[in-house]
């Protein structure tokens, strides 16, 4: 589900919401500990999901022991392979003791913000609007008050802008474009210009457009949600006139809610900003086994909706199997059911149509 912040015909917020799939940040987990590992500064514990968290324990962190019912919160998603990193919850959130019945188990204890709450909160003064009655039921109580009445579809110059963001090409003011390459260590922003025209020397023409093009594509970084280490590559600039972007570049950080750094230039004139990984990227969402298993399911609504089986590897069965509702919209939508067929001659992220 699309999640799209508005103001004045301009997307200016985005997320995306799978309920399907949650990220978990701002979860309670009753929790156990799996194994202390002083090493790595912390310990692996057991959730009851998938993977196990990471637990980083400082210093002064109360003694723990294998074993160790303890509660925990969600702090950070599940990224690049990893588990979700969590934290020691404050004593008023620890498991109450009339509830010790059940603390053998690892499980949920109570859920955090869904992303349409977290977008509320940023934007305490915008409306909700809904285009279903699927998307209404979803509505908390809270933010009801909040919402419009009737149903309304995306405008579509908000729903281009939408989709443009699941593509790496961004295009920038003043001709400029960018081209994203997630890494799995950083990702790459290469800025592109069109050749300098004008009675400006090069040099100076480059800057200016670089300068200009800065916050569109700081705002492109925040609806895309891409963090850790991010590198910028500006278009045509020698590499010692780069250093005269920092200014701009830490003005433009200013208004991202997460509060990223500008760390400098490096000796290749690259600029590297660090922003907080908290949430998945717009990337890692889109390609994870989640994603392209929900990939699958629109290109049937979309353009396939005679389709009675959809042929998966392992992971994408997964991801189904653990998402039941996504399948059931889907038949829903086509009008018939709808076969999901584990196939072992496919990778185990592909999936196709079976042939009539």
């Amino acid at each position: 589900m699309h999640l799209a912040v508005a103001e004045q015909g301009e997307l200016v917020d985005f997320a995306l919401w799978r309920p399907g799939a949650p990220d978990h940040v701002g979860d309670y987990f009753q929790a156990r500990i799996e194994a202390l590992v002083p090493g790595m500064g912390g310990a692996f514990v057991d959730l009851g999901l998938d993977t196990a968290g990471f637990l980083p324990l400082p210093k002064d962190a109360p003694p723990l022991t294998q074993g160790q019912a303890i509660t925990v919160a969600v702090t950070r998603a599940a990224l690049g392979g990893k588990g979700v990193r969590v934290k020691l919850a404050t004593p008023e959130c620890a498991i109450p003791p009339a509830d010790s019945a059940r603390q053998g188990s690892s499980r949920l204890i109570a859920t955090g913000p869904t992303p349409l709450e977290r977008l509320a909160a940023l934007w305490p003064h915008a409306s909700i609007v809904v285009d279903s009655p699927a998307a209404a039921a979803l509505v908390p109580p809270a933010l009801r008050d909040r919402k419009q009445q009737g149903f309304h579809a995306l405008p579509e110059d908000i729903a281009a802008a939408c989709s443009e963001l699941e593509e790496t090409d961004v295009d920038l003011p003043g001709g400029l474009s960018a081209t994203i390459t997630p890494t799995p260590a950083l990702i790459a922003i290469d800025m592109d210009a069109p050749p300098t025209q004008g009675v400006l020397p090069k040099q100076t023409a480059q800057y200016a457009a670089n300068k200009a093009a800065l916050p569109a594509l700081m705002r492109q970084i925040r609806l895309r949600n891409l963090s850790g280490a991010l590198v910028i590559d500006p278009a045509g600039l020698a590499i010692r006139k780069r250093q005269a972007l920092l200014p701009p570049v830490q003005e433009a950080l200013q208004a991202d809610p997460l509060r990223p750094r500008c760390l400098g230039v490096t000796a290749l004139g690259l600029i590297e900003i660090l922003r907080p990984r908290v949430l998945p990227s717009l990337p890692e969402l889109l390609n994870s086994p989640h994603g392209r298993a929900l990939a699958a399911l629109r290109h049937i609504v979309t353009h396939a909706p005679g389709t009675t089986s959809l042929l998966v590897g392992s992971r994408i069965l997964h991801a189904l199997e653990q998402d039941p509702q996504a399948v059931a919209d889907c038949t829903r939508a086509i009008g018939h059911g709808l076969n999901v067929v584990l196939t072992p001659s496919l990778p185990d992220l592909h999936w196709s149509l079976a042939q009539p």
